[in-house]
């Protein structure tokens, strides 16, 4: 994993419950603002559970996609944290 596998992961991480972080967001706190299209490809590829990737969207206010299920799961799952896109 390359360290800014590690930081995206590690900032995933830290999202608190009811609360969402855009993608470019997240590069921008991992250390490379431009990365976004790398965060996105590294959130649909995590299959750890304690990274919570439903909790990164698009900067438009969309959900974007999600490995586990699609759009509508991680709709649901925001929506059970509080959270309404």
């Amino acid at each position: 994993m390359t360290q800014f596998q590690e930081a995206v992961r590690r900032v995933v991480k830290q999202i608190p419950v009811g609360e969402v972080r855009s993608y470019q967001e997240v590069a921008r706190a991992a250390g490379s603002a431009k990365a976004y299209r790398a965060v996105a490809h590294i959130m649909a590829n995590n299959f750890d559970l304690a990274i919570p990737c439903h909790r990164v969207i698009k900067s438009d206010g969309s959900p974007g996609g999600y490995n586990r299920g699609g759009p509508a799961i991680k709709r649901q799952l925001l929506a059970k944290e509080g959270v309404v896109l």
